[in-house]
């Protein structure tokens, strides 16, 4: 069990129960609970309350997960790691006795209200926007104020940067890119925001640069080579700085406010990258709701910051192909029978076996 659903999954080993509190749960924590092969889902809070379309309950009602809905506040403060624990029907007990009254919830619970949440949704952009200026009101010098950036031990400029974070469908994204060909043919710089160190060495690549607070950047990450940067929000605090330094590993440090991985699209960016392409970033309102921080304002107006050159990688793998066409194939084919032909037609050796073939077949 934890508050912070990210960290829990970390820790889940596989058939366990996962309990959580977490009110409106993401599309990206649903994945992770599925990929540690929770066996249940027992929330405290309303795994989707309607506000806005949350598709983490959906998500793990369409993989066949049991998930057993608000619990409370009181129940979830009863348990402790490592109980057992039996879920039946709507209740859940503790060595045979009485804990706690939820609600279990099926896919179809999910689609109604995540319908509903469609039409709710338009409050809500209302309050995103107001967010949004606000944030801009306090925070401008997201859009004015350069970063004070350390030395770095790859060059940026004019090079295709990859950042990557480990949200929706950066598996899909990352073999989508490799198989595109755009990996092997651009080479970009590989920076993991966090968690997506760890996405893209289970995809094979090395990161080059991690930036972060780093509270979800496994061991193996911090050891693979890269460049370690802890982000520093604006007051200068930086909790990522005392986990490195005792970890023993070496670090720098950018202050900038927003998120994680707005410093690493702000970093990209003022360097003069070509080209940044994003993988498991968001990209549509329903992203952003779905995430469900007010703090992605700072997301939202990075973007707009750093749009002259920045790709999703949806849209990269979609356009950059280096497939063969039908078509081409055959013409390869044509030119390459022809171009034999010619040079039998043309070399003794080739009449002579073309009249060996002909009298051969009785021709």
């Amino acid at each position: 069990m934890d508050r912070r659903t990210k960290n829990l999954i970390g820790r889940l080993d596989r058939g366990e129960i996962a309990v959580v509190h977490h009110s409106d749960l993401d599309r990206v924590a649903a994945d992770g609970l599925i990929a540690a092969g929770a066996a249940a889902v027992i929330n405290a809070a309303p795994t989707m309350s309607g506000r806005y379309p949350a598709l983490g309950g959906l998500t793990l009602a369409q993989a066949d997960m049991l998930v057993l809905d608000d619990i409370g506040d009181a129940s979830f403060d009863m348990l402790r790691d490592g109980d057992e624990i039996a879920i039946s029907g709507d209740e859940v007990h503790r060595n045979g006795e009485f804990l706690a009254t939820g609600y279990r919830r099926d896919a179809q619970y999910f689609e109604q209200v995540l319908e509903a949440a469609r039409v709710a949704v338009r409050s809500e952009l209302g309050s995103f926007a107001r967010n949004t200026l606000e944030y801009l009101a306090t925070e401008p010098l997201i859009l004015t104020e350069e970063l004070d950036i350390p030395p770095l031990r790859h060059e940026l400029r004019r090079r295709h940067v990859l950042v990557v974070v480990r949200g929706i469908d950066y598996r899909e994204d990352l073999a989508a890119l490799r198989r595109s060909g755009y990996m092997s043919d651009m080479r970009p710089i590989r920076i993991g925001v966090d968690g997506g160190a760890d996405a893209l060495l289970e995809a094979g690549m090395a990161p080059h640069i991690i930036i972060g607070d780093f509270d979800s950047v496994s061991p193996r990450a911090l050891g693979c080579g890269a460049q370690l940067i802890v982000h520093a929000y604006a007051d200068g605090d930086a909790p990522g700085a005392k986990r490195l330094s005792d970890a023993g590993v070496d670090y720098d440090v950018i202050s900038a406010p927003g998120t994680s991985e707005d410093l690493a699209l702000r970093l990209a960016f003022e360097q003069r990258a070509e080209q940044i392409v994003e993988v498991g970033s968001h990209t549509s309102m329903v992203d952003f709701f779905d995430k469900g921080r007010r703090g992605m304002a700072s997301t939202f107006l990075t973007r707009m910051q750093v749009s002259s050159v920045l790709v999703d990688a949806k849209g990269v793998s979609r356009l950059y192909r280096t497939q063969i066409r039908k078509r081409d194939m055959a013409m390869l084919i044509v030119s390459a029978l022809v171009t034999i032909g010619v040079i039998a037609a043309v070399t003794e050796p080739g009449r002579l076996l073309l009249r060996t073939l002909w009298i051969n077949m009785g021709l």
